[in-house]
């Protein structure tokens, strides 16, 4: 018997789909959720502070995606183990709190020897982490060979509205150069209106006209 042509592609289609189905359920299935978002409280203790910012770490943030805490091996990032103890002698003059807040506002500012200058500034968009947020991943990050000091109200240089930089570093605003003498723009002087020059040339040739009418 000849099967129709219909029938066998229904056929295919049945078993292709099925197979792909089946290796499907297979497959470890993720479920990937949508950022989340926190409220933070003004009273809310350091600790606290220290928990939500794992999470932010570890969601919205970003920070896990190419930072490791405890791993050896090829690392995009450095590894942030042992980093609330380090942090503390990183950059001369810079307090634990002011290293972790320059290297997530301004993260080129001191680039880790060995791994490149790529992270980008979290408080900006894709990231996008607002001030309170940023205390709450330096609270984590404190708690990472260290004790985590920072509360909801710390200031530090990026968040305290710290004065401009100086004129001739980088990021300072020029001031305006002083105005070259000479290059000031004369007034304008009025020119004559033509009609006003050409009235008495007009005047005086049509007095000639009429005297030369009364010789004739």
């Amino acid at each position: 018997m000849k099967i129709p042509h219909t029938v066998r592609i229904a056929a295919l289609v049945l078993v292709t789909t099925g197979f792909y189905g089946y290796v499907g359920q297979m497959v470890p299935q993720k479920e990937v959720q949508p950022p989340k978002e926190t409220t933070l409280g003004g009273n809310m203790s350091t600790a606290d502070m220290a928990k939500v910012g794992r999470e932010i770490m570890e969601g919205k943030g970003l920070c896990l995606t190419c930072h490791s805490i405890g791993k050896t091996g090829a690392l995009r990032f450095p590894d942030l183990a042992g980093v609330g103890l380090r942090a503390k002698t990183r950059v001369p003059g810079l307090s634990d709190v002011e290293y972790f807040a320059q290297s997530m506002y301004e993260p080129t500012a001191y680039v880790v020897a060995g791994f490149p200058p790529a992270m980008p500034p979290v408080n900006q968009p894709p990231i996008g982490l607002n001030d309170q947020e940023i205390l709450c991943v330096i609270a984590a990050l404190q708690t990472l060979g260290g004790t985590p000091t920072v509360t909801l109200q710390t200031k530090h240089h990026y968040n305290s509205g710290a004065a401009a930089p100086a004129p001739g570093t980088p990021g300072a605003t020029q001031p305006p150069l002083p105005e070259k003498k000479g290059t000031q723009l004369r007034p304008a002087v009025p020119t004559p209106d033509v009609v006003t020059i050409l009235q008495p040339v007009v005047a005086h040739q049509a007095a000639a006209r009429r005297d030369g009418a009364i010789a004739r």
